[in-house]
């Protein structure tokens, strides 16, 4: 039932006209013997019972029911964050694991990639060492066999040197007579040297 203010303005007009020697006489909602406060006597508490029975029937298990609904989305609410929050630590430790497992398997990398160029390194510098050390070997024996050839022609040419310039002054040489001088030069020149 709703209550208009023309419903309102209708009930106030007995009131309204109401001698104004009740008034005048003092408070009179104290004089329990008036017919008209006991009729309002009863009629209000007519009226709360009614108001109480329709809020406690309608209204209040509906505002019950809200309370309920709220309180239960807030306790679903706190559990969700909660296990939310669980997860966010779960995954954070985990990230952390991560984290630290990447970082010890980088540090064997590197490790492991150190020493793999140090053993190439090493293995390289022994084979280029061994390869120079062939090489100066072989050069060695290049210039020991080139030594030969020339002390070997040396006569030779120290022979043809000297008739070439015995004709050029003399005018003519004995041959053999040089060639057994460049000879006798040479073996007392090697005998010194050695």
């Amino acid at each position: 039932m709703r209550l208009t203010p023309r419903f309102l303005l209708s009930a106030a007009a007995p009131l309204a006209a109401l001698p104004g020697r009740a008034v005048a006489e003092g408070m009179p909602q104290l004089h329990f013997k008036d017919p008209l406060l006991q009729g309002q006597v009863v009629w209000g508490a007519i009226i709360f019972i009614i108001f109480y029975l329709l809020l406690s029937r309608s209204a209040l298990p509906r505002v019950a029911d809200v309370i309920k609904a709220r309180e239960t989305r807030i306790q679903s609410d706190l559990d969700l964050a909660r296990r939310a929050r669980k997860d966010a630590d779960q995954a954070q430790k985990e990230l952390c694991e991560a984290r630290e497992k990447a970082s010890e398997d980088a540090n064997a990398t590197i490790q492991s990639i150190r020493e793999t160029t140090r053993d190439a390194i090493r293995v390289q510098a022994e084979e280029t060492a061994a390869r120079l050390e062939a090489e100066i070997k072989n050069a060695e024996a290049q210039i020991i066999l080139s030594r030969n050839n020339a002390l070997n022609s040396i006569n030779e040419v120290a022979s043809s040197t000297a008739v070439t310039l015995a004709e050029r002054l003399i005018g003519t040489a004995d041959q053999k007579a040089i060639a057994a001088a460049v000879e006798r030069a040479h073996a007392a020149g090697a005998e010194h040297v050695s």
